[in-house]
């Protein structure tokens, strides 16, 4: 079924919860999302479809009608969504060469990823050139397709890039266990995690991988060193197969 998401946070009271006897509420879709609705989709009246707002909450909807930019819904229900992951993970990414974050975002937010900081870390070819915000506004909408897509029930923020000092503060503020991915050796995902775990974030670093320098600086914030195995993974390889490792581990893959 069609999957997207709508602020629908006044709907919440107004929507009967499935099996409930009210009165369907009603909510109009406009815009970018309106025009796939009939033109991609070629959806008619009588369709069914879902809106997600984001905040734990799927609202099955049937299409009543149509106008110019317009697609108007009855909403039939709304349950709770329960595919969302139960830990959340941030995933600092060493910014990598060409168009491998689009393809990083992408994958790990199907992945079950909360949020990405892409970072400029001493090994990087990109580098931050102050252009970033034109280029961070297309990663959001990779990342807000993609979770329309795998049925996400939340948009996860993918952040402007940041220098090193400051992804360093960023996840010392997060307060979150944090592990960070080094071909240099650690120990392994299995030791670090549980089912119990409820939030991570997970350090990945660029073509060429981390400084020794930048290892310790983590570990003087408390990061624990982790291994993916004997192989050297490219650095678009290693966030997903960190990630599907660490959904297996705390029960969510």
């Amino acid at each position: 079924m069609p999957r997207f998401f709508l602020d629908l946070a006044l709907l919440a009271t107004a929507a009967p919860v499935q099996g409930e006897q009210a009165t369907p509420a009603r909510v109009p879709v406009t815009g970018a999302d309106a025009r796939h609705i009939r033109g991609a989709l070629r959806m008619r009246c009588g369709d069914r479809l879902t809106l997600c707002d984001g905040a734990g909450n799927d609202y099955f909807c049937e299409i009543t009608g149509f106008g110019e930019e317009l697609v108007e819904l009855r909403v039939l229900y709304r349950t709770p969504t329960v595919c969302e992951p139960t830990v959340k993970i941030t995933l600092y990414q060493g910014l990598p060469k060409a168009d491998k974050m689009e393809w990083i975002i992408q994958k790990a937010v199907e992945l079950g990823v909360s949020r990405i900081v892409p970072v400029e870390t001493a090994r990087c070819v990109a580098r931050l050139s102050g252009r970033e915000e034109k280029k961070q506004a297309r990663w959001q909408r990779i990342a807000d397709e993609a979770a329309g897509q795998c049925g996400r029930g939340m948009l996860p923020p993918v952040h402007s890039p940041l220098d090193w000092r400051r992804a360093l503060e960023d996840m010392t503020a997060a307060g979150l266990p944090s592990i960070v991915c080094y071909e240099g050796g650690g120990e392994p995902l299995s030791a670090l995690v549980t089912p119990q775990t409820r939030g991570l974030s997970l350090f990945i670093g660029p073509e060429g991988g981390f400084e020794p320098e930048e290892v310790e600086a983590l570990k003087e914030r408390g990061a624990r060193a982790a291994t993916l195995g004997k192989r050297i993974l490219r650095c678009e390889t290693a966030p997903l197969a960190a990630l599907a490792a660490l959904m297996t581990l705390t029960g969510n893959l």
